[in-house]
């Protein structure tokens, strides 16, 4: 018995020095080395991950929507701790504008962005503003705020069949939301508005949908959007303000108080606010200002009844309503539509026309 006694304990110990072998080797193995963890690490890149707004064919004033041109994250391209960074991101303060030559450039754009008659007036062909559709000086959510535009392009975008850096992104916004002639590049105005939505996308993320970009994409109501019942409800929300004609009001001093929402001073008929579920979005979420509470169906009915309004023609115009309609125009837009007998762009004022129409 004696003599068994060292053989089992050389036995336990070579079995105990088996599994510790055995359980070096297979934690070795699951360990990447530094190389293996350098490719893991491109892995997205080597996928060549692209992101969805290659695709979309929406647009809108700058937000991207597209209307809003909304578009996926970019698979692999969010830094740790980008998601919350997105959901909690909000917009410098104003008083936050740096006190040297680039914010010089912010503030003038700035004041480009909120008094466009009066700082860009050579492009401008209506009586608009920019902050007319890009509420609270571009910084409200859900209003197509600068700051979600500015980190998601370079896009594609199938308004124009190519990619688009943020420099034509506004130059399309004054070719149609302003009915006007796009700044050129390196104009100071185009700089100016850049340099404006740059620093408003301080420390956001960088192709990354932030929530609160463009305006909101409602489902399908449950009734098809009616024109009589849209002229109800703007009679009933939105004369106060935009005149029962349409035509905006004006201050004691001659300035636009409300804007223009179709006529020869309004937005053209190649302005993404022209279809009807782009501005169902931006109706639902932000009018009447300061009080949103249409119902979705109210939101529809009354986009359907501003959009079916005569407004300047399609920068885009071949000389045929029905030819421009079938190339440029979707299921949402109202050109080329017969509304009351009349068949909608066959009556347009002319685009691009970059003077004051109608100033008292």
């Amino acid at each position: 018995m004696s003599n068994r006694i060292p053989l089992l304990t050389v036995a336990v110990s070579f079995a105990m020095l088996a599994a510790v072998i055995f359980w070096v080797g297979t934690r070795d193995q699951s360990a990447p080395t530094p190389a293996q963890a350098k490719t893991a690490n491109a892995a997205p890149a080597a996928r060549g991950d692209t992101t969805e707004s290659a695709t979309k064919s929406e647009d809108v004033a700058v937000s991207g929507n597209a209307a809003s041109e909304r578009s996926e994250p970019l698979p692999g391209a969010a830094q740790p701790g980008a998601a919350s960074a997105a959901d909690d991101f909000a917009p410098p303060a104003r008083s936050e504008i740096p006190d040297d030559e680039f914010g010089a450039m912010v503030r003038k754009g700035r004041d480009i962005f909120t008094d466009t008659q009066q700082h860009a007036d050579q492009f401008v062909g209506n009586d608009l503003q920019c902050a007319n559709c890009h509420l609270d000086e571009g910084r409200r959510p859900d209003s197509a705020p600068l700051w979600a535009a500015w980190a998601m392009y370079p896009a594609y975008r199938g308004k124009n069949k190519h990619v688009n850096d943020f420099a034509e992104r506004i130059q399309g916004c004054f070719r149609y939301s302003m009915n006007g002639t796009p700044p050129p590049r390196g104009d100071e105005v185009l700089v100016a508005l850049e340099s404006y939505a740059y620093w408003l996308a301080s420390g956001a993320p960088v192709a990354k949908n932030l929530p609160g970009r463009g305006y909101p994409e409602l489902e399908a109501p449950e009734q098809p959007p009616s024109f009589t019942r849209g002229k109800q409800v703007f009679a009933d929300h939105c004369a106060l303000c935009h005149g029962s004609d349409g035509q905006g009001q004006r201050a004691a001093d001659g300035s636009l108080a409300f804007p223009p929402l179709w006529g020869p001073r309004s937005y053209n008929w190649g302005a993404g606010m022209h279809r009807v579920n782009t501005a169902a979005g931006f109706i639902k979420a932000n009018m009447p200002l300061g009080a949103a509470t249409l119902s979705d169906q109210q939101a529809w009915d009354v986009a359907r009844f501003i959009d079916s309004q005569e407004r300047p023609q399609d920068p885009r115009f071949t000389g045929s309503v029905s030819e421009t309609a079938e190339q440029y125009h979707g299921e949402h837009s109202m050109y080329g539509q017969t509304v009351n007998g009349v068949v909608l762009g066959q009556d347009a004022p002319p685009s691009g026309t970059a003077a004051k129409v109608n100033q008292p």
